[in-house]
């Protein structure tokens, strides 16, 4: 979800013309598609799983997850907003279909007197698991900035006026702040740049290094990189996920008697 949200806020919104200020309300709005598929299949599927067991449901989940996953991947980085509500919905979807079987299983399987401690342990492992896999995906996602975000933001600034010593610094910056610049919602090249240093360009290169499209069309090769490497290990992560829900077998329901 921090992916597609620096993804829109950072890239998407600013190339179809959204100012900086606007995209963090306008990137949760364009998540939508993604709530609205997690709220429609959880209930249902936990009323299915009930009845049917939660094998085929928690692992359909996590398969269908895994295959979202794959196909964010083939998206381009411009991509049409339809094709990507549509993933987002079948994410959503899947991952409602997993939770409420998979939750359900875990405390069918414990004793009555233990399912407190049991819920407690779940939720324990699954806030652990969220704080790890922000920190895996920021790191796969910096791996791929730091490849070629330097050299190409060196460039760029270059092509636009700006002297080669100042290129240089700025190219030099860790890629987590060009990452966590469109995470926050606006354009850091006038702040990395100086103000003193865009005074000093034509206004046609100073208008295009503050506009919409420059920090947008800047990171957006280098970002790519990141996504596909974070997606990656997001499917293998839900593959494996499949394996686990598939192996708990048949339909069953603790007896203490």
């Amino acid at each position: 979800m921090f992916m597609l949200i620096i993804w829109l806020q950072g890239v998407w919104l600013p190339l179809h013309g959204y100012s900086f200020a606007q995209t963090p309300l306008w990137a949760g709005i364009f998540m939508l598609p993604l709530t609205v598929g997690f709220l429609l299949a959880g209930p249902l599927s936990g009323y299915l799983s009930d009845r049917l067991g939660a094998r085929y449901f928690a692992t359909g989940g996590m398969i269908g997850a895994a295959a979202s996953f794959l196909l964010l991947m083939l998206l381009p980085i411009d991509f049409n907003y339809w094709v990507f509500a549509v993933i987002l919905l079948f994410n959503g979807l899947s991952m409602g279909a997993f939770a409420a079987p998979n939750r359900a299983a875990i405390m069918n399987s414990l004793p009555a007197r233990d399912r407190g401690a049991g819920g407690g342990m779940n939720s324990t492992f699954q806030n652990s698991a969220q704080v790890l896999s922000i920190g895996v995906f920021f790191t796969l996602m910096i791996i791929g900035l730091s490849l070629t975000l330097s050299t190409t933001l060196t460039h760029s600034l270059m092509q636009h006026g700006v002297s080669a010593t100042v290129a240089g610094r700025v190219g030099a910056l860790p890629p987590v702040s060009i990452l966590f610049a469109a995470f926050l919602g606006y354009n850091p090249i006038q702040t990395l740049v100086g103000a003193g240093v865009l005074d000093h360009l034509s206004a046609a290169n100073r208008m295009e290094l503050t506009g919409h499209s420059f920090f947008a069309n800047l990171i957006s090769d280098p970002f790519h990189a990141g996504l596909i490497e974070a997606f990656i290990f997001a499917a293998v992560v839900c593959l494996v996920a499949a394996a686990a829900s598939w192996s708990r077998g048949s339909r069953y329901v603790h007896d203490d008697h």
